[in-house]
């Protein structure tokens, strides 16, 4: 009998611990309310693997200023790069240029693709 009740105690505890932590799982954001998500990474970080779907912007690029500066001002966009940096840089380059729109700051390309549900790609 003991170790029935042992046995029926470990199994509610494992099945609790595995509900625990698919309910802290992140759900994945509503990407209809984006226009895009940008990766601002450089040619050869983006050949490396980016999230399907998304848009390279180089922030080091001479030509990134001009590239921002022709997307919608209003909309809301989802901003990532190798570990969060550059992508801060280019929310702060959009928020000066004007943008309105909410601007979310992904990351890293896993964290993004968390946060998106977007695969990552090559």
């Amino acid at each position: 009998m003991t170790k029935l009740i042992r046995f029926i105690a470990s199994v509610f505890i494992a099945v609790f611990a595995v509900s625990a932590l698919t309910a802290c799982a992140p759900a994945a954001k509503d990407m209809s309310a984006y226009a895009a998500v940008i990766d601002v990474r450089t040619a050869e970080e983006w050949a490396s693997g980016h999230l399907d779907g998304a848009v390279n912007i180089d922030i080091k690029s001479a030509s990134f200023a001009a590239e921002i500066d022709q997307l919608d001002h209003a909309a809301n966009y989802i901003v990532y790069c190798r570990s969060g940096n550059r992508a801060g840089q280019a929310i702060d380059y959009m928020k000066n240029a004007g943008f309105t729109g909410e601007l979310i700051n992904a990351g890293s390309v896993a964290d993004a693709s968390s946060m998106t549900g977007m695969k990552v790609v090559q």
